[in-house]
């Protein structure tokens, strides 16, 4: 009985999601209509001849044992159906998922995101919305966060944090409490490299995740925690990280994999939501801690100035539900996510030494000594860095793709898509294709700056303005639109702050192979140990 009832719920849940875009078709008729007597839609090849992936013979691939796809991970699989199936291919619903038309043709994807309305409809989540809306419904009480809201209530809730994290002058107001962290993060490293090869060792993804941790919540809750001060004392974070792991491996097989969750109580539905109990538990404490503290802070009479005021204070002046989940997913999703980032550029630079090197010098001047501060007006002038970063996220996607219900019937590949129907932009293959970015197997962040006049790449044969893509929708690292990443302030400050912080300490190597670097889950989580190597530069 128990089974079924939560079986039942589950669908519900699946269903209420769903509805959202159906009421956003109903929404957007006139908008329909106007397509439709547009002459690309009228040229267009009808939906039903789009090629389609055989339900029964994808399932077996996916889920049955010896299935070719059985166990790929999430990028080699997709990019597996593409060669299997085309650059555009519908795939239908299994187990009760939804059905989508997937899509690896670029030109798809500005066509896509300028249809996604004003409250884009961003399938997936299925399994964190139904904690937030069911599982645990008492305690969020209608309030799902960035991540599974949809509709209106995702709007209210964007509406409400917008103001204190996408404004650039809101975030530039943490660079002192960002640059402590990093001071400390320095001072870690040096105490675990090894004295004699000056390698840290193979955990060091701990560390880089401790400082993503520590860094977010000076800025969510204005609170140093003191992971890289007491690395491995602090048992809460080592908890946090694990369950992390846990989530993005169970989301990728519940969400983006056949499952039979939303029938039944499945051992991995079970796993999930203890996992999720276990992150809310967590941050909730971190959470509940810092408006005790701000609490008695106000009693004693005691009032910050807005520049020194945390998210979490600032929000709480607008409403105390969304203050404490906008504060709880900042710690949820802001470790992983920068951490693989991170990593990635770090990587990217040591196998690049003399795009390094240049990018030393541009932060030499931002930082003059090893303990100068960052300042406003010293990091706007800073586009090599930015540069590298940008370049690296090229090189280490983030995520396989994104997705949008479309909100009015569009073309797609030559296709009439209707309004309401699911589409997956997967730019992967795009991303180091030659194609699309010349060079596209090496690291140039010349690619990605402005002035070009006189600029080329290190074999001074190709101008660097002609190794920029000329389609910008390939790569979004943070999104588009409305739905762009909230924490894209935050993050790049983090990335920004924290690479120059390193490389004006130390020379930055990387003394083996990087094949497979990553696991492809629900992001691409690093996959081998980063024993990067740290010597001291001169002041």
């Amino acid at each position: 009985m128990l089974k079924g009832r939560i079986g039942l719920v589950i669908q519900q849940s699946h269903k209420a999601a769903l509805f959202s875009a159906s009421q956003q078709r109903w929404q957007t008729n006139a908008a329909t209509a106007e397509a439709r007597e547009d002459p690309e839609w009228l040229q267009a090849k009808p939906f039903e001849q789009i090629p389609r992936a055989n339900m029964l013979s994808l399932f077996a691939k996916i889920a049955l044992p010896g299935g070719k796809y059985k166990n790929m991970e999430l990028m080699d699989m997709f990019d597996a159906m593409r060669q299997d199936y085309g650059n555009v291919f519908y795939m239908s619903g299994m187990l009760g998922s939804p059905a989508f038309v997937m899509t690896h043709n670029p030109k798809d994807f500005e066509v896509i995101f300028r249809n996604e309305g004003v409250w884009p409809f961003r399938p997936g989540s299925e399994t964190l919305r139904y904690h937030r809306t069911v599982y645990r419904k008492e305690f969020f009480e209608g309030v799902q966060g960035i991540i599974p809201a949809q509709g209106k209530a995702w709007g209210d809730f964007r509406s409400i944090v917008n103001p204190v994290l996408m404004q650039p002058k809101n975030v530039r107001v943490y660079y002192k409490k960002m640059s402590q962290v990093n001071q400390e993060f320095v001072q870690r490293i040096k105490e675990l490299r090894d004295a004699t090869t000056q390698e840290v060792p193979g955990d060091f993804l701990e560390t880089i995740n401790r400082w993503t941790l520590e860094s977010v919540s000076v800025v969510a809750l204005d609170k140093q925690l003191g992971l890289l001060k007491e690395s491995g004392k602090n048992s809460e974070a080592t908890k946090l990280f694990k369950y992390l792991d846990d989530f993005f491996l169970l989301s990728a097989d519940l969400e983006m994999k056949p499952s039979p969750w939303r029938y039944i109580n499945t051992p991995q539905l079970k796993k999930m939501m203890k996992t999720l109990d276990g992150l809310q538990g967590i941050t909730l404490g971190c959470v509940d801690e810092a408006i005790e503290r701000l609490e008695k802070e106000a009693k004693e009479g005691v009032v910050r100035p807005e520049n020194e005021q945390s998210v979490l204070e600032k929000l709480l002046k607008v409403d105390r539900k969304v203050a404490t989940v906008m504060a709880m997913d900042m710690l949820m999703a802001g470790v992983d996510t920068t951490s693989s980032t991170f990593t990635g550029l770090l990587l990217c630079l040591a196998k690049n030494p003399e795009k390094q090197a240049k990018l030393r010098e541009e932060v030499m001047k931002v930082l003059p000594n090893k303990d100068s501060e960052f300042t406003e007006v010293s990091m706007k002038n800073v586009p090599y860095l930015r540069a590298c970063i940008k370049e690296s996220q090229r090189v280490y996607p983030l995520t396989v793709g994104n997705a949008r219900g479309l909100t009015r019937d569009s073309v797609i590949s030559g296709y009439r898509v209707p309004a309401g129907t699911f589409v997956s932009m997967i730019p992967i293959s795009s991303l180091h294709n030659e194609e699309h970015f010349p060079k596209a197997s090496e690291f140039l962040p010349e690619r990605w700056l402005r002035n070009t006049s006189d600029s080329s790449d290190s074999a001074g044969k190709c101008p660097v303005n002609d190794l920029k893509t000329k389609n910008p929708f390939i790569f979004l690292p943070f999104g588009f639109g409305p739905r762009m990443c909230v924490g894209k302030r935050i993050v790049e400050m983090e990335l920004e702050l924290g690479i120059a912080r390193l490389l004006r300490n130390f020379n930055v190597e990387f003394n083996y192979s990087t094949k497979n670097a990553f696991r492809s889950e629900l992001i691409n989580l690093p996959n081998i140990p980063l024993k990067f190597k740290f010597t001291d530069v001169p002041n």
